[in-house]
């Protein structure tokens, strides 16, 4: 928590003009028993009006100064606060966007969410209430009690007594706090996980008739918060009965001795009037000190959520890979392993991809062919794999951004001209569609869910295009084309980028007839690597994926 004060440094003047304004109200305050007293001792007890008048008039305008002093101060705090809470967010954005994906991974999605909503508008709620209330109510209760020491010696014991009291309370209830705290918000995020998964998998879940078993494991994680929130609770709850329970019985002490010492003549009426005024000012400010300490037990909390995200290592470093050498991927005896599997995902592969060739990789489900496409873009950092160009993927799923066509496309190079995009549109086959709707304004809805699974794969690879890359990796891009029109964008590809290198994963062994070589995975393991012809009478997992697909004719037509 304490690294993230950093983003409060741009806003030293409303973090400092803030608290001024607190202390200057809260002084006029402090007055205010004092006015009372004279009031009661001089003005009612002689009779005098005037001075009572006065007196009055005095009070009005404590009170005028100090609702101004108030309002002023709670501005600035609200400033502070507000800015303080946006450069977090922007700051926090810009370093998710630099982690890797492994990272990402790692983190989870649903704490990012919750670490850029809910934890930092927690932070947000605390810094506001430190800069209004931090300083003024320790002086607020600090100052009652030397005024009240002014008034009399003894009776301000009573005052120091109830304050050590009130103390161990207090600070007592906020170190237990800062942990129950903490596991509400872990819990939270548990509930937004499941959130977002049911809503993402929603057709999944109708489809298998599911709805009943989601809804009973979300309300068992809710259920879980719940708990966690009452067990919160009613540790906070503990703050004010509390506080008000020590606070009434110094004051009931204080009335009595008071008493007796009005009657034998040691105090007059309105000091001992002062007295429970300054009284009832540290109850009220202790109240607010405790609520105020919670709030800063939850901000703490969450700061410190928040903290761990900036505290992760970027990993992947933004290294030029502008390269004119004829090698362009070279991977050694690579061996990789997601962050807590029980076993490898790959192990002891090996190939190169050269400039201008195209890199064919085909294998059953698990066989790690997702695993290859996240190293060769630099998703997860592996020792066994160089990457010397610029690569761009086009994944499994095409994932398209709410915006326009146009838009969309900007995302690989914010420069791009209309005229590279539209080149870029006719190489993938999707010029015809995007010319029939409105051109590269066309919209395009959250996730391209006004597109057909097709047109949104030949977006996604023109999009690839536009970034000028070296390599261009298709993660099962065809999967939703027909043959035809597969091959149309594979000949245009071919014959238009014959500088630029293909590695291109598919389920289907047609789509790999013409590249240069093809490696065949098996359980993490390379089992074949060689031209679709040499497989077909070498390899015995090829043959059998291609029989499976063709038939065994093919073979003979082969």
């Amino acid at each position: 928590m304490r690294k993230l004060l950093r983003f409060i440094r741009p806003y030293k003047k409303e973090s400092i003009i803030a608290p001024l304004f607190k202390l200057f109200e809260a002084t006029l305050e402090l007055f205010v028993p004092l006015v009372i007293a004279s009031l009661i001792d001089v003005g009612i007890a002689n009779k005098d009006i005037s001075y009572v008048w006065k007196m009055g008039g005095i009070l009005l305008a404590l009170a005028a100064i100090g609702l101004t002093a108030s309002l002023t101060a709670q501005y600035f705090a609200a400033k502070a606060a507000v800015g303080f809470a946006a450069d977090i967010k922007s700051a926090l954005f810009r370093h998710i966007e630099k982690l890797t994906y492994a990272d990402i991974t790692g983190i989870g999605t649903d704490k990012l969410i919750t670490r850029m909503t809910s934890d930092v508008n927690q932070v947000q709620s605390g810094v506001n209430l430190v800069l209004r209330l931090f300083l003024r109510s320790p002086f607020v209760v600090v100052g009652a009690m030397v005024m009240a020491f002014t008034i009399d010696f003894r009776e301000s014991l009573i005052f120091l007594i109830v304050i050590l009291c009130l103390s161990l309370v207090v600070f007592g209830i906020m170190m237990v706090g800062i942990k129950n705290y903490k596991a509400v918000q872990e819990s939270l995020d548990d509930i937004l996980r499941k959130t977002r998964e049911t809503l993402l998998g929603v057709r999944v879940i109708k489809a298998f008739n599911k709805e009943q078993e989601e809804i009973e494991s979300f309300v068992k994680k809710n259920e879980r918060y719940y708990n966690f929130q009452v067990k919160a609770g009613r540790m906070a709850s503990l703050m004010n009965p509390m506080t008000f329970a020590i606070v009434n019985g110094g004051l009931v002490v204080l009335l009595w001795t008071g008493a007796v010492k009005v009657d034998t003549g040691v105090l007059t009426q309105g000091q001992v009037v002062a007295l429970v005024n300054y009284m009832a000012s540290i109850l009220v400010e202790l109240v607010k000190l405790a609520n105020l300490i919670l709030s800063i037990t939850k901000a703490i909390a969450s700061g410190n959520r928040i903290q761990d995200v900036f505290d992760y290592e970027l990993i992947n470093k933004d290294a030029d890979k502008n390269n004119q050498s004829e090698m362009l991927v070279s991977a050694k005896n690579m061996t990789f392993r997601y962050q807590d599997a029980s076993e490898d995902s790959l192990r002891d592969i090996s190939f190169e991809i050269m400039r201008g060739k195209k890199l064919g990789i085909v294998g059953g489900t698990g066989a790690g062919k997702t695993t290859i496409v996240n190293l060769l873009a630099g998703f997860y950092d592996n020792p066994g794999i160089e990457i010397s160009g610029k690569v761009s993927l086009v994944p499994q799923k095409a994932v398209l951004f709410y915006g326009t066509v146009r838009s969309n496309m900007k995302l690989a190079r914010e420069n791009v001209t209309d005229e590279e995009i539209w080149k870029a549109l006719e190489t993938a086959d999707a010029a015809e569609f995007v010319r029939a709707a409105d051109g590269l304004d066309t919209l395009v809805e959250r996730g391209g869910n006004n597109f057909s699974g097709g047109q949104k794969q030949r977006l996604s690879i023109a999009r690839a295009l536009v970034a000028k890359s070296d390599i261009l990796v298709l993660d099962d891009s065809f999967s939703a084309l027909d043959y035809l029109t597969e091959a149309r964008i594979k000949n245009n590809l071919f014959n238009q980028y014959k500088d630029k290198s293909f590695v291109i994963i598919s389920q289907r062994t047609g789509s790999l007839i013409d590249v240069d070589n093809i490696i065949v995975l098996e359980d993490g393991q390379m089992v074949g690597s060689d031209s679709h012809e040499e497989l077909l009478k070498n390899c015995d997992i090829y043959r059998e994926i291609f029989v499976s697909q063709y038939g065994e004719e093919a073979l003979n037509y082969e």
